[in-house]
């Protein structure tokens, strides 16, 4: 028999490139990429035994990552400037190397709002616009008007 702290472990090992991602898309500094991660992990703990199976664990960890990301960037945009550090990390792996193109799309991504960011975020993780618009909150027709405008910004950022 499992105990709850092996459930949670392997649940985690599954989805931490999940979350990585999530994190990553809020923040580029590597030390409060961590500390976003470290976060999440408390509250996905706290919240471990109250998951009822409703939904899918990924769109409970999905959601649960994103909120607290929109919370935690709405916060650091109250206390005011931040200094952001362009650094070259990799939360994945460390020999994980991003093509040009790709770190051009993150940049665009990021230029985005938090609510676009997210959604074109759980879009190109390879959700269905249902399990989007479950973590979000928001209708999947909602999520399918949403992403043509959003490809339709990224694609009109040419001078990022």
């Amino acid at each position: 028999m499992e105990t709850k702290e092996q459930r949670f472990s392997r649940v985690v090992e599954e989805y931490k490139r999940t979350i990585y991602t999530v994190c990553y898309m809020f923040s580029k500094d590597e030390d409060e990429v961590n500390d976003l991660f470290q976060e999440i992990l408390i509250r996905l703990w706290q919240g471990f035994d109250s998951f009822e199976g409703k939904s899918d664990i990924k769109t409970w960890i999905y959601r649960v990552s994103l909120n607290y990301c929109l919370n935690y960037d709405k916060k650091q945009k109250r206390a005011g400037e931040r200094m952001n550090l362009d650094m070259d990390i990799k939360p994945y792996e460390d020999n994980y190397e991003k093509s040009l193109q790709v770190k051009r799309l993150y940049k665009r991504i990021n230029a985005l709002g938090l609510v676009d960011r997210s959604v074109i975020l759980l879009w190109l993780e390879g959700l269905s616009y249902d399990e989007i618009g479950a973590i979000l909150g928001i209708s999947a027709k909602n999520v399918s008007i949403k992403l043509v405008r959003i490809k339709e910004q990224l694609k009109q950022m040419s001078n990022i």
